[in-house]
């Protein structure tokens, strides 16, 4: 339940009603049968989902959580051409701005606070936001937690000019993009990764240089051989990137430096995708749960149950191979049908 539903009777007319009433602060308190944690794609289907079942599920969508506004990271790719059922192209805040429009239509809560804190130990679950830290928990009979996953970036100068305007982390989500067809293309990183995102981009790329920092690739065999044998494909070894560099509007070029004899050069690109890794928002969770060494949450295959009962993992949170929205939507739908199904054998 939200504050504003009450706002009319924190008015009172004598300082006895004044004594009585409750608090902002008590008022917030609420219990919940089901609480979504997250606001990109697997956030809003599982609470579509929810929803049109009546289970009126509680959505925290976070305020600038882990440095991304609300709808995660899908709000930062200008064009989706592959999320099905948009044969024309949308951005990703659009597509979330849909999504979240639906699930409210079918009765989501909707609240704009970061959960900071998450306790599994007991039943119900008990969790803290950014605005009541020192006061007692919400709680909830089941959790979903669909915070995603960041990605790791390089932080080059010139990276915040040329973000989304010829820097992307995601070859798959922007590789098909006007400014980058027939265009040369680089990617940074050395592992298996990298090596597909490589490969995808030739599809589009007129060629595709990879920027390793050792001397060698650290994909498994069979990825570094197909790179290796592409045509299309340059590894660049003993490489690194210092600089994106453009017009203003576009990027044009990379300042790279070869770190064994530390000579430094330009590299014409119009597009530069980071493969090295992502960070999967899992800290509020960490030490209750059982993830990967990375950090992803496990879940057993074929499902979005998770090692504690009642506690669902959905979207790029659990899943560090895919990291797509149809994906997300998909494992969001899982997760509804696994919670709802976890709520009706407790009754």
């Amino acid at each position: 339940m939200s504050v504003t539903k009450y706002t009319h009777i924190l008015r009172p007319k004598s300082s006895l009603l004044l004594r009585t009433l409750p608090t902002i602060q008590q008022l917030r308190m609420a219990h919940h049968k089901v609480t979504i944690i997250g606001s990109g794609p697997a956030a809003h289907t599982a609470a579509i989902y929810l929803a049109r079942a009546e289970v009126k599920p509680t959505l925290y969508e976070g305020m600038m959580a882990n440095g991304v506004a609300a709808g995660g990271q899908l709000t930062t790719t200008t064009e989706i051409e592959n999320f099905p059922g948009f044969p024309q192209a949308l951005s990703g805040s659009e597509l979330m701005e849909r999504m979240k429009e639906q699930s409210v239509k079918f009765g989501t809560e909707v609240i704009t606070e970061t959960v900071s804190k998450v306790d599994l130990s007991s039943k119900p679950f008990k969790f803290w936001t950014e605005f009541n830290e020192d006061q007692p928990p919400h709680t909830t009979d089941a959790l979903i937690l669909a915070t995603g996953a960041s990605a790791k970036r390089a932080h080059l100068p010139g990276e915040e000019t040329y973000w989304q305007q010829g820097i992307s982390a995601c070859a798959v989500c922007d590789g098909a993009v006007p400014i980058f067809r027939n265009k040369p293309l680089a990617v940074i990183g050395g592992g298996d990764s990298a090596c597909e995102e490589a490969g995808f981009l030739t599809k589009y790329g007129s060629k595709v240089y990879m920027l390793v920092r050792k001397d060698h690739l650290r994909a498994s065999t069979i990825m570094q051989r197909r790179a290796e044998k592409n045509e299309k494909i340059e590894i660049l070894f003993n490489t690194v990137a210092l600089e994106a560099k453009g017009d203003g509007k576009l990027l044009n070029s990379l300042r790279i430096k070869n770190v064994r004899d530390n000579k430094e050069s330009d590299l014409a690109v119009n597009g530069l995708f980071y493969a090295i890794g992502h960070v999967p928002a899992t800290s509020i969770v960490h030490g209750q749960v059982e993830t990967d060494d990375v950090g992803y949450v496990k879940t057993i295959p074929g499902s979005s149950e998770t090692s504690v009962a009642g506690f669902f993992a959905a979207g790029d949170v659990q899943d560090a191979r895919y990291r797509q929205a149809i994906t997300s939507a998909g494992s969001g739908c899982m997760a509804a049908l696994d919670a709802e199904r976890f709520l009706a054998s407790q009754e």
